[in-house]
């Protein structure tokens, strides 16, 4: 049980403060305008679609890290649909994380970091055959 407390510690982390706190950039820029901010100058990713639409990755933003902290308080209930929705979000952090750059850099550690920490808990010492 101790990992998957850790585990969740670590999504909670990772979706509160990087998800979460990102979208929430969002609001002054929102309030003072796109002409007063120029958000671009701040965040970068490699892929041109991601840079152009960087106001939209910061509303996925927020529903991805909505639904990670989600995943981490039923992980920290004990709850096998906790379990499962986080390490859905995990996989899809890791599918999703090289097209991010640089910022998948911490999505990748956070997020494989939690997943192998849920999958060692989880299966144990078992074998594949015995």
């Amino acid at each position: 049980m101790k990992k998957y407390k850790i585990a969740a510690l670590l999504m909670i982390i990772h979706g509160g403060f990087m998800e979460l706190g990102g979208s929430l950039a969002l609001i002054p820029v929102l309030i003072l305008g796109k002409d007063h901010i120029n958000i671009e100058h701040y965040f970068s990713f490699i892929v041109p679609y991601l840079r152009e639409n960087l106001y939209l990755m910061m509303v996925m933003s927020g529903i991805y890290g909505v639904i990670r902290l989600i995943g981490a308080i039923g992980l920290l209930k004990n709850r096998l649909w906790g379990l499962t929705l986080s390490v859905i979000n995990c996989v899809i952090t890791m599918a999703l994380m090289i097209f991010m750059l640089p910022a998948g850099i911490m999505d990748g550690i956070l997020a494989c970091t939690a997943l192998i920490l849920m999958l060692t808990q989880y299966f144990g010492k078992r074998k594949i055959v015995e």
